[in-house]
C-alpha cells in the first residue's frame, strides 16, 4: 500500500535565517529592556521612600509563585507528554490518505523540542498567572485567629479569611494541571493512533485508556475534596436574597447534598481507577454518568424544590434563625455592634422658638455657612495668585484651635496645576523644571463670611496667617500628578518661587538623575528624549514622581484600600496629606457582602468626584492612618486599629512597615477624621442592621434609608453625602468634630435617625445614633428642601436668576444639627454671576428650618429671627401640594415672613401711586446693580405697592379683574421688562 511522502517545512537561506534571528533578538531585548525599566523605576521609588522591603518582599513572593506554579505545571505537563509519546502504538495506516502524517513526521523528528517547548510555554503562562496571587499565600503563611467562630461549623473566622482561600487556590491549580495533562495525552495519542475516530478494530488503545482514566480519576477525586470545602462556601451564600450566609435551604438541602456528592465522587474515582487497570471504558462511563446525574438531581433539583415548596411560602418561620446569624456577623464585621454604637432616643420636638438658638453658643457658632463642595471656584479666583496654581474641585473640612477657640475650617493647599499654564509657558523645561511646586496653606472659618465670601487665613511664602507653617512649598499633592526635575548646578536656582525669586529644592524626596544610565531609564519610562539631551539636567538633579498622596500610600502599602478623600493638615508646623486606609476581607462567614463603590456612592461621586473601587467585601477596618509630607513626600503609616487580625497578618508579611499607634503625635491625632468611606459603608448597613428582631428584619419592618441629596438637580438622584460638623450631641458637655448623616424612614421622607461618628481624640470612633419617634413627623431633607424652594424670597431669586440669563443659584449643603431636643436645618444659598470662567459663587442668603418654621436671611441670625416671625408650616404626607422630586410625598407650599418690617398701608390712591412709582424706581436701580438679592426684595416691594393701590381702587390683582385706571408708566415699563 502506497504511502504519501510527508510534506516538509519551507526552507530558508542562511542570510534570511540570520536576519530573522537578529530581528527576533532585537525584539526580545526591547521587551526585556522595557520590563526592566518598569521594575527598576519602582525599585528606585521604594528606595526613595524608605520602603525597600515592600518591593523585595513582593518581588520574592511573585518570583516564588512564578517558579512554583510554572515548574509544577510545566513539569507535570512534560511528564504527561513523555509518557504519552513513549506509549504510542506502532502506527499502521489503513488509508491511502492520512492527514496526520505530516504533523506526525514533524513531531517525531524533534520530539524533545516540541515537548520542552510546549511545556515551557504553558509553564511560563501559568507562572505569570499565578504570581498575582502572592497576597493569598502570604496571608495564609502569616494569618492568625480572629477569636470568633462561625455558628455552623464552629471554625475560627481566621480559617475562612486566611486558610480557605489558599485551599481553593491550590485546588483550582490542580484542576488546571489535570485538565492540561488530559488534553496533552489525548492529542498525542490521537496524533499517533492511540485514539482513532474511524477505521476497524478498537478505537482506543489500552495505554491511552489507562492514562486518560487515571487522569479522570484524579479529577473526580479532586472534585470530591472540593465538595468537602464547598460546604464552607455556603456561609457566603446569597440564596436568602435579603441577607448573606447559609439559609434554610443551604443548611437543609445543599449541605447534605455536598456530603452525598463527595461520597459519590470518591466512589466514581475508584471506578475510574478500576476501569483503567481492567482496560475497560464501561465502568468509567457508568461512574461518570452517575456523577453527572447525581449532581443535577441532588445538587440542583432537590434544593430548588425545597426552596420553592417549603421556604418561599413559609420564609417567616424558616429563615429567622439564619437571619439572626447574619445580623450578628454583620455587626461584628463592620464594627456596628450594639456595644459599639450609642443609641439615644431623641424627642425630635417640633415646638420651640428659633430665637433661643441665637444665644446657644454650642450651636450657632458651629453652623457652617461655607460649603467645601461649592467654593473651589471661589478659592481659585480669590486665592489662586497665578494661573499655574489651583485648588481641587472638592475642598476639605478640618478643625483648628485659633486664639483658644476650636472651630471648623474649609482647608486647601494652593497646589501646582500644570494644566493652567498658558501656551507661551508650555514647554518641557517650564512644565518639569521651572513650575515644580505649589505655595501655601489656605483656610477659611466655615461659619464666617465677609461680603458673602470666605474670610481667609493664609500661610504662604509672603505671610503667616492664624495657622502658621514652617515650609509652605508643596511638591506633592492631588493636582501635581506629573514628574518634576529639581536640583541646580553651581547654586543657580531655577524653580519659580515668587515673581522676584527662584528656588532650589532641598528636601529628601526624589531619585538621583545625574548619571547617563539613570537618564536613559527615565527617558524610556516617560518616552521623553529631553532626559538625554537637556543640558539643564546635572549631577545634582533629582526626579520627583508618583506625587499624588493617595497613589504614594497605595504603592507603599499595596494590601490597603485607601479612602477616596485625602485632605491636607498642618501638623507640627508642616503641611501633610492625611490618607485613611482600610484592611478588608471577602470571606467573613455570614457577614453581609457590600460593594464598596455602591455603598460609598453619593451625590458628589455622581457629579464626578473620585469613587471607591468596585470591590465586594464582608469585613472592613480603618486600620491605618497614613500621612504624606507635602514638601519631601515622606510616607508614614500608623496603626489605628492594632487589634485587627488582618493588619496583624500584614505586619507579619512586612515587619516594621506600619508604626505603632503610640507614635501618632498629639498634633496629628487632633486632625485625624473619622473616614467618610467607612462611615458610608456603615451607614448603608445601619439602615437595616439596627433591627434586632430577625422576624422584623425578614419583613423589612423598621428599616431606614439614606435620603437622596435634595440640593442637586433632579438629574442627579444619589444619596446625600455625610458632613463634618462641630456638633453637641445629647449628653455631651461641648461640641465635638463629628461626621454626621440623617436617615429617613423606609419609603418615607420623614426623619427616623441621626447618625454621628466622633473624630475627637477623647472618644474617636464612637458612633452615636439618635432615634426619633415614629409618632413625631419631623421632616426629612427632601421635605425641608421643598419648603426652602417654595419660600417666596427664594423662589423669587431663582426666577430672577433665570430671567437675567447666565446667572445661577446654588443650593449648598443641607446641614442638620440636633438642638434643644429638636432639629435645626441650615443651608447656605449661593449666587454665581454671569456664566464664565471667572465667575464664582457668593453666599447670598442663609436658609433655616426649626420647629416647623422657615427663615431666610443674609446671616444665620437674621434667618433665625425671620423664622421666629413666621408661622409654622405644616408638613404632611399624602396632602395635596407640590410633588417632590423623589417619591410620592407632597408638601404644602410655605410662605415665610420677611425679616424686614412691613411699611404701613397708603392712606389714599395718590399715596399708593407714589409708592408704586418709588418701588418701580427702586426695582430699576436694583436691576442696574445685577444683585439678585436686591432685585428680589425690590420686586416684592413693587408687588406689595401694586396690590395696595388696587385694593384702594376696589380691585385685586389676585382676583383676575382688570383694575380701573392706568398704572404709572414706570410700573408698566418695569413689568414689561
Amino acid at each position: 500500500m502506497a504511502i504519501r511522502p510527508p510534506v516538509g517545512l519551507p526552507t530558508m537561506s542562511k542570510r534570511a535565517k540570520r536576519v530573522l534571528i537578529a530581528l527576533v533578538s532585537l525584539a526580545v531585548l526591547a521587551i526585556l529592556w522595557f520590563q526592566f525599566v518598569g521594575i527598576y523605576v519602582d525599585w528606585l521609588w521604594f528606595g526613595e521612600v524608605g520602603f525597600g522591603e515592600v518591593f523585595t518582599t513582593q518581588a520574592v513572593s511573585r518570583v516564588s509563585m512564578f517558579l512554583v506554579a510554572g515548574l509544577a505545571t510545566g513539569g507535570l505537563l512534560l511528564l504527561a507528554l513523555v509518557i504519552a509519546y513513549r506509549s504510542r502504538p506502532v502506527f499502521v495506516p489503513t488509508n491511502d490518505v492520512d492527514p496526520l502524517a505530516p504533523y506526525r513526521t514533524i513531531v517525531t523528528t524533534r520530539p524533545k523540542l516540541f515537548a520542552l517547548g510546549i511545556s515551557g510555554v504553558v509553564g511560563l503562562i501559568s507562572g505569570l498567572s499565578a504570581q498575582g496571587d502572592w497576597e493569598v499565600v502570604q496571608l495564609w503563611l502569616h494569618g492568625g485567629d480572629f477569636g470568633t467562630v462561625d455558628p455552623q461549623f464552629h471554625n475560627d473566622v481566621g480559617f475562612y479569611v486566611f486558610t480557605l482561600p489558599m485551599i481553593q487556590l491550590v485546588l483550582g491549580w490542580l484542576f488546571v494541571i489535570l485538565a492540561m495533562c488530559f488534553i496533552a495525552i489525548a492529542v498525542v495519542q490521537y496524533l499517533f493512533g492511540g485514539i482513532r475516530l474511524s477505521g476497524p478494530g478498537r478505537k482506543i488503545t489500552s495505554q491511552a485508556t489507562l492514562q486518560l482514566s487515571l487522569l479522570v480519576a484524579g479529577f473526580v477525586l479532586l472534585k470530591a475534596v472540593q465538595y468537602w470545602y464547598d460546604r464552607y462556601d455556603l456561609l457566603f451564600s446569597n440564596r436568602g436574597g435579603t441577607f448573606t450566609g447559609a439559609s434554610y435551604t443551604d443548611i437543609n438541602a445543599v449541605l447534605p447534598a455536598k456530603i452525598i456528592l463527595m461520597c459519590i465522587a470518591a466512589i466514581c474515582a475508584v471506578g475510574f481507577v478500576v476501569g483503567a487497570f481492567t482496560r475497560s471504558i464501561k465502568l468509567p462511563a457508568i461512574a461518570l454518568a452517575l456523577l453527572v446525574l447525581s449532581s443535577v438531581l441532588i445538587g440542583g433539583v432537590w434544593p430548588l424544590v425545597l426552596q420553592q415548596v417549603v421556604v418561599n411560602p413559609n420564609g417567616i418561620n424558616r429563615e429567622p434563625e439564619f437571619i439572626a446569624r447574619n445580623i450578628d456577623a454583620t455587626r461584628t464585621a463592620y464594627n456596628i455592634r450594639d456595644d459599639q454604637i450609642k443609641y439615644v432616643d431623641y424627642p425630635g420636638k417640633l415646638a420651640g422658638d428659633p430665637r433661643d438658638i441665637i444665644s446657644d453658643q454650642d450651636t450657632l457658632p458651629n453652623a457652617r455657612l461655607l460649603d467645601p463642595n461649592v467654593l473651589s471656584p471661589t478659592f481659585t479666583q480669590q486665592q489662586q495668585l497665578r494661573n499655574f496654581y489651583g485648588f481641587p474641585d472638592q475642598l476639605a473640612m478640618d478643625r483648628y484651635t485659633v486664639k483658644g477657640r476650636t472651630q471648623d475650617y474649609v482647608v486647601a493647599v494652593r497646589e501646582l496645576n500644570a494644566d493652567g499654564l498658558n501656551d507661551a509657558q508650555k514647554n518641557w523645561i517650564n512644565e518639569h523644571m521651572v513650575f515644580t511646586h505649589g505655595d501655601g496653606f489656605v483656610a477659611a472659618p466655615a461659619n464666617t463670611v465677609a461680603d458673602g465670601y470666605p474670610a481667609y487665613t493664609i500661610s504662604d511664602l509672603s505671610r503667616q496667617g492664624d495657622i502658621p507653617v514652617d515650609q509652605p512649598r508643596t511638591y506633592y499633592g492631588q493636582l501635581t500628578t506629573d514628574y518634576a526635575i529639581v536640583g541646580a548646578d553651581a547654586g543657580v536656582a531655577r524653580e519659580y518661587d515668587t515673581e522676584t525669586s527662584r528656588y532650589t529644592y532641598t528636601g529628601a524626596g526624589g531619585v538621583p538623575l545625574g548619571s547617563l544610565f539613570q537618564r536613559m531609564v527615565f527617558a524610556t519610562e516617560y518616552g521623553e528624549a529631553n532626559f538625554l539631551f537637556s543640558g539643564e539636567i546635572n549631577a545634582n538633579s533629582k526626579i520627583l514622581y508618583n506625587r499624588d498622596p493617595i497613589e504614594r500610600v497605595q504603592k507603599a502599602a499595596p494590601f490597603l484600600t485607601t479612602d477616596t478623600k485625602a485632605y491636607p493638615a498642618v501638623v507640627d508646623g508642616r503641611i501633610v496629606w492625611i490618607v485613611d486606609a482600610y484592611t478588608t476581607a471577602t470571606n467573613y462567614p455570614y457577614a453581609q457582602t457590600v460593594t464598596l463603590s455602591d455603598a460609598t456612592n453619593n451625590s458628589l461621586a455622581a457629579r464626578g468626584a473620585a469613587g471607591q473601587v468596585n470591590t465586594q467585601v464582608s469585613y472592613i477596618r480603618n486600620s491605618v492612618k497614613a500621612t504624606v509630607d507635602a514638601y519631601d513626600g515622606t510616607v508614614s503609616l500608623y496603626a489605628n486599629d492594632e487589634a485587627d487580625p488582618v493588619l496583624k497578618a500584614w505586619e507579619g508579611v512586612f515587619p516594621g512597615l506600619v508604626k505603632p499607634k503610640a507614635e501618632i503625635s498629639k498634633d496629628l491625632q487632633a486632625h485625624l477624621r473619622y473616614p467618610q468611606d467607612l462611615f458610608e459603608v456603615q451607614r448603608s448597613l445601619l439602615v437595616r442592621y439596627h433591627v434586632d428582631d430577625p422576624v422584623d428584619f425578614f419583613q423589612s419592618s423598621g428599616f431606614w434609608k439614606v435620603p437622596n441629596d435634595p440640593t442637586v438637580s433632579d438629574a442627579v438622584q444619589a444619596p446625600q453625602p455625610p458632613y463634618y460638623l462641630q456638633v453637641k450631641l445629647p449628653g455631651s458637655e461641648a461640641a465635638k468634630f463629628e461626621l454626621t448623616s440623617v436617615l429617613s424612614g423606609y419609603q418615607r421622607e420623614f426623619m427616623s435617625a441621626y447618625v454621628a461618628a466622633s473624630s475627637d481624640p477623647s472618644d474617636y470612633g464612637q458612633l452615636t445614633v439618635l432615634r426619633l419617634p415614629t409618632a413625631t413627623q419631623t421632616p426629612g431633607p427632601t421635605q425641608v428642601q421643598q419648603l426652602f424652594r417654595t419660600t417666596q424670597e427664594v423662589s423669587s431669586l431663582v426666577t430672577l436668576s433665570t430671567q437675567q440669563g447666565g446667572s445661577r443659584v446654588i443650593f449648598g449643603n443641607l446641614l442638620t444639627l440636633p438642638v434643644n431636643d429638636g432639629l435645626l436645618y441650615v443651608e447656605p444659598f449661593y449666587i454665581q454671576g454671569q456664566a464664565s470662567s471667572t465667575s464664582f459663587p457668593q453666599l447670598n442668603r442663609v436658609l433655616v428650618w426649626y420647629a416647623g418654621r422657615v427663615g431666610v436671611g443674609v446671616t444665620l441670625t437674621q434667618a433665625l429671627t425671620a423664622a421666629a416671625q413666621s408661622a409654622p408650616v405644616p408638613v404632611a404626607e399624602g396632602d395635596a401640594g407640590t410633588p417632590l422630586a423623589t417619591g410620592g410625598t407632597t408638601l404644602q407650599p410655605a410662605t415665610t415672613a420677611s425679616p424686614t418690617t412691613t411699611a404701613p398701608p397708603p392712606a389714599d390712591q395718590a399715596a399708593a401711586l407714589a409708592a408704586m412709582n418709588a418701588a418701580a424706581q427702586a426695582l430699576d436701580a436694583a436691576k442696574a446693580s445685577n444683585d439678585l438679592g436686591q432685585i428680589g426684595a425690590a420686586s416684592q416691594k413693587l408687588e406689595d405697592a401694586v396690590n395696595a393701590y388696587l385694593k384702594l381702587a376696589g380691585q385685586s390683582i389676585s382676583g383676575g379683574a382688570t383694575p380701573t385706571g392706568t398704572a404709572p408708566a414706570s410700573v408698566q415699563s418695569t413689568a414689561g421688562g
